[in-house]
């Protein structure tokens, strides 16, 4: 059995949406899953990358794609009616979820998350997790931050992201190969993977 780490953050609707689509996706299949919330925003800071909802027009058609493919998924979907918004307190509750320090969050604290989120969901969701751990103490913010920074140090560059056999696979769309990765296709394991992904020389921006 291999394992998957899934990095999320719950503002992605691409996130929820691999995460929906995931169980599906590798049927079949013989894996196990590790859930790690990271925060997306400071990705982007260490990167030096604009989020899609801070680009009028990626906005909209972010939101156009993601509606499209939910209906294309049957995955329902109600997007928050404010967005980007502040993913931290969520974050912290995930990784507070669990009884010991350092555990990753388990599926179904995920998928309460996730739809709390992305279905419109109501009630208290702290209640509903009913999380181990204070989500605002400082052992889950430093928590939540070093993960963060662990996957940067991975190369991780935006969500969802998963990782199996060191290998990294970005997005909704990288699902398909995440599960020929799990299979052994020939692609992943024959030398296409390293040749396909070889630096090539090209023009340099200039700030």
């Amino acid at each position: 059995m291999k394992t998957i780490t899934f990095y999320f953050d719950p503002v992605s609707p691409y996130a929820y949406l691999a995460f929906e689509r995931l169980p599906e996706a590798l049927a079949g299949l013989s894996y196990e899953v590790e859930y790690r919330p990271i925060l997306f925003a400071a990705l982007l800071h260490a990167l030096g990358q604009k989020g899609p909802a801070e680009i009028e027009s990626k906005r909209q058609w972010t939101f156009r794609q993601v509606a499209w493919q939910a209906e294309q998924l049957g995955i329902p979907l109600q997007v928050p009616a404010q967005h980007p918004f502040n993913p931290l307190p969520l974050l912290r509750l995930a990784w507070a979820a669990p009884a010991m320090p350092g555990q990753t969050p388990s599926r179904r604290v995920c998928e309460q998350i996730f739809r709390h989120v992305w279905r419109g969901g109501e009630g208290d969701l702290q209640a509903a997790v009913a999380p181990q751990q204070d989500p605002a103490g400082e052992p889950v913010k430093d928590l939540l931050r070093n993960e963060t920074e662990r996957a940067l140090k991975r190369g991780v560059f935006g969500v969802p992201t998963f990782e199996a056999d060191g290998r990294l696979f970005w997005g909704l769309d990288a699902l398909p190969m995440l599960a020929g990765q799990l299979r052994g296709d020939a692609f992943f394991a024959g030398p296409t993977w390293d040749e396909a992904g070889k630096t090539r020389p090209g023009v340099v921006r200039r700030a």
